[in-house]
């Protein structure tokens, strides 16, 4: 049975312990395991300045955005709020940004997946392993809301287990409890080969703005607390909860990555090597190789399934405001919004389906699309941080305090703006960036004009809509 519903007729199912863990799955993926091996080749041991510079940009964000969802809880999250505190146009453009960012990642997530199934059974073809993990992965978030929320729960459990362990390892070696492999213990390594910033502070700050990417995906909390029983009390819960776990894992493994690990080690810089997979090597762990290459499937297809069900989500928040086909807010009887669900992935199978066909070039088409998301994360963190802005000062003026309040307002806030907007000007005049800002500064405009449009058309219907009286004659 097919219904159409608003948003709170989705399905009211999922726990703290389900949010908690679907932010920590949409953020801790390949980006950390493998990608950050990259950042500490180029920036040396101060590459941990950018991880918590980025992990500090995210509590703020995040602490922000819980001030807004705490007063209105809302499927768009951030989207609704922008439109809301700036206008529909803006609504609009970082919605569909938003959804456009997580249909590419699912093509991306499921190729990496498709990647490591060959390695171990190379009888199939990347290409057949891609496209079966992506159907395989589509279908979760078909289910009901509460059956993928355990499902998702065990996928992030899986990563969140294997990070601490590799905590645990890190910190025993550091200490000189660890035993096994090379002798490498203590925090010599954080200046022993050229000092602690052996490149400068340029790699450093070009660090930083890759760092900021990887961070995105905390935000989902926000956007699923409204399918559970008690959004505002869940969303105050999870939000404290997954702030300090990412800070956790990201800052605490890279800095014990860059005490434990030269950052000269050639391997860092080698692509898909890892530095998670380097550090365990050097200690002597058996089977690195096989336990990482487990480890980062579970990662990305946990984000795989997190970023299907964000994109369906924001797709169906889109519908409900009129910014999306209506088609998109149809719910099935269990709450799940089916043909969201269905487009969000089908951008996803169709790449999949492409890899068969060489003559296309697939992966060049996935690499160029890609760059297309390049500055997303940076847009939807300033978005944030001026829709807090003007809703607290709205808030203020009719005489109501948020449950969830942003530290030191509005000084703080003013302040993560400019930094977001020098990190987007930046972006502008450093060579590895510019294809980034050109392709989604171009995508955008496009949705900002296409925004815009509407925004006009829905006031002039407003307008015409006015009753109008006629002057009275004398006489």
């Amino acid at each position: 049975m097919m219904q159409t519903k608003e948003s709170p007729g989705l399905s009211q199912a999922l726990k703290t312990r389900h949010l908690t863990m679907m932010s920590i799955a949409g953020v801790i993926g390949a980006a950390l395991f493998v990608g950050s091996g990259g950042i500490i080749a180029k920036a040396g041991p101060a590459a941990i300045l950018a991880y918590i510079a980025g992990g500090a940009l995210v509590v703020f964000i995040m602490r922000m955005l819980g001030e807004m969802a705490a007063s209105s809880p809302s499927t768009g999250s951030f989207s609704t709020y922008a439109e809301r505190a700036i206008g529909r146009w803006a609504g609009f453009t970082i919605g569909w940004l938003y959804w456009w960012f997580w249909a590419l990642l699912m093509a991306w997530e499921a190729y990496i997946a498709g990647l490591i199934l060959h390695e171990w059974f190379p009888a199939l073809s990347v290409n057949m392993f891609t496209l079966i993990m992506t159907l395989f992965l589509c279908s979760i978030n078909f289910m009901q809301v509460r059956k993928y929320g355990e499902v998702e729960f065990w996928f992030a459990l899986i990563k969140v287990v294997a990070i601490s362990a590799f905590i645990i390892v890190g910190v025993a070696a550091v200490m000189n409890f660890w035993q096994g492999g090379a002798a490498i213990s203590g925090f010599s390594n954080l200046t022993a080969h050229g000092g602690f910033m052996p490149n400068g502070m340029g790699p450093v700050l070009i660090a930083l703005l890759g760092v900021m990417f990887s961070f995105l995906g905390a935000e989902i909390v926000t956007i699923a607390a409204s399918e559970s029983k008690n959004p505002v009390q869940e969303t105050r819960r999870a939000i404290k909860s997954v702030v300090w776990r990412i800070c956790l894992f990201y800052i605490g493994s890279i800095f014990l990555i860059v005490c434990l690990v030269p950052w000269n080690d050639p391997l860092l810089a080698q692509a898909g090597y890892g530095s998670y997979r380097r550090t365990l090597e050097l200690l002597g762990i058996p089977g690195v190789q096989w336990v990482m290459n487990f480890v980062v499937l579970t990662s990305v297809s946990s984000c795989f399934v997190s970023g299907h069900y964000t994109a369906s989500r924001m797709l169906y928040s889109l519908a409900q405001r009129g910014d999306a086909p209506q088609l998109f807010k149809q719910t099935r009887a269990n709450g799940t919004p089916i043909f969201a669900v269905i487009a969000s992935c089908s951008l996803a199978v169709a790449l999949a389906v492409l890899n068969f066909f060489e003559s296309l070039r697939p992966k060049d088409i996935l690499d160029l699309l890609m760059n297309t998301t390049g500055m997303i994360a940076l847009l939807v963190y300033l978005v944030i941080a001026v829709s807090q802005l003007r809703l607290r000062r709205q808030m203020q003026q009719s005489g109501q305090q948020p449950e969830i309040k942003m530290w030191l307002f509005p000084g703080l806030t003013y302040l993560v703006i400019f930094f977001i907007s020098a990190c987007l000007i930046a972006m502008m005049f450093i060579a590895e960036y510019q294809v980034l800002v050109v392709s989604t500064g171009i995508a955008t405009l496009v949705l900002m004009t296409i925004g815009l449009v509407l925004q006009y058309k829905q006031k002039a219907k407003l307008a015409a809509a006015r009753p109008r009286f006629k002057p009275l004659r004398r006489g």
